[in-house]
């Protein structure tokens, strides 16, 4: 079992000499109050850190337990693990309540989501806690996870409370949605430049040319970013439309920067591809070097364009439910990436 290192933690095995510092938060109820275990006595946390030794020496490891400790200083402050028995692969957490709401528990997080996926190249991971703890759920949340269920008094109630039972939350993030997140912070890291609408050239390529419509306003209410909006057109004819959105984020990773349509009569006549390609000047105006184009699996011609342009095609992407397209009936996005440089 190898070490890990995060940006402020080292993840290592646990050692004999860690007792007081695990049994300082393990013997607290109130660093302890929704765990299914605890508050240890001595003799427990002895257990568990030989239990946690003599794991991490199996081969092949079955429960990856980690020591938490502060790269600054060496000093355990928590311990987080991933555990392969007993059904799905399942990680967990526990930081000391001095160190609490600092983020650390969120490196821990990822740690083990990276190691999983990364390393043991895991399919599927678990997480669970007692649903009235707001804290470790965020934090589910916060590293990508999922919520797939509320399992009503499925397990022992917490420490303060008279109930017996208490209800659970279950968690999961698939390697597909982990890939899909660490895509997202790649664009949404790619530059862009606004400082205003710039006065279009004009954009034209001898068959078609293209008319601003509009110019729409960022809106970080609804998290929507400045745009472009034009129309394509042949002579004196609208042919369809096209649309250029200045900036990444989490919401242009499925919708694309990008978004076209050529009115029916006029389709088969590779418009949308000029179309396209006539926004590159204004999209490299922007400081921008990377463009997504995303359609529906089903949409074929759409397809056709993103090939017609030599964009790459990423991946099908699951449309998450917080999404627009996702609430106007999609459930699939194609995702292409267009190199403007």
């Amino acid at each position: 079992m190898r070490t890990i290192e995060t940006e402020r933690l080292i993840l290592r095995k646990f050692t004999i000499e860690d007792f007081d510092a695990v049994q300082s938060y393990a013997s607290c109820v109130e660093n302890i109050v929704y765990m299914l275990w605890g508050p240890n006595s001595a003799e427990q946390t002895r257990e568990f850190i030989e239990m946690a030794i003599s794991q991490a020496d199996e081969e092949p490891c079955k429960n990856y337990q980690y020591a938490a400790v502060l790269r600054s200083s060496g000093k355990l402050i928590g311990a987080c693990n991933l555990a392969l028995s007993g059904g799905e692969p399942e990680i967990g957490w526990i930081l000391h309540r001095d160190y609490w709401k600092q983020g650390y528990g969120t490196e821990m997080g990822e740690a083990m989501l990276r190691f999983g996926f990364g390393e043991l190249g895991l399919h599927r991971i678990l997480a669970h806690c007692d649903a009235e703890n707001t804290g470790s759920y965020k934090l589910m949340e916060k590293i990508g996870m999922r919520r797939e269920g509320l399992f009503i008094e499925g397990r022992p109630a917490h420490k303060l409370s008279e109930k017996k039972y208490g209800d659970e939350l279950s968690y999961a993030i698939l390697r597909e949605e982990w890939d899909i997140k660490n895509e997202i912070v790649y664009y949404n890291s790619l530059p862009v430049e606004f400082s205003g609408f710039i006065d279009l050239p004009e954009l034209s390529d001898g068959v078609i040319h293209l008319v601003c419509s509009s110019k729409g306003e960022a809106n970080p209410e609804k998290k929507w970013v400045p745009a472009y909006n034009l129309i394509v057109c042949k002579g004196s004819e609208r042919v369809g439309y096209i649309s250029l959105r200045l900036g990444y984020t989490d919401s242009l990773y499925y919708g694309g920067q990008i978004g076209y349509g050529t009115d029916e009569k006029y389709r088969g006549n590779g418009y949308a591809a000029r179309a396209c390609r006539l926004l590159l000047p204004v999209a490299k105006a922007h400081g921008m070097t990377k463009l997504l184009i995303t359609n529906n699996q089903t949409n074929e011609a759409s397809k056709r364009v993103c090939e017609k342009l030599g964009a790459r095609f990423v991946r099908v992407a699951r449309i998450p439910e917080w999404h627009d397209l996702y609430k106007e009936g999609g459930r699939f996005s194609n995702i292409f990436e267009w190199n403007v440089e």
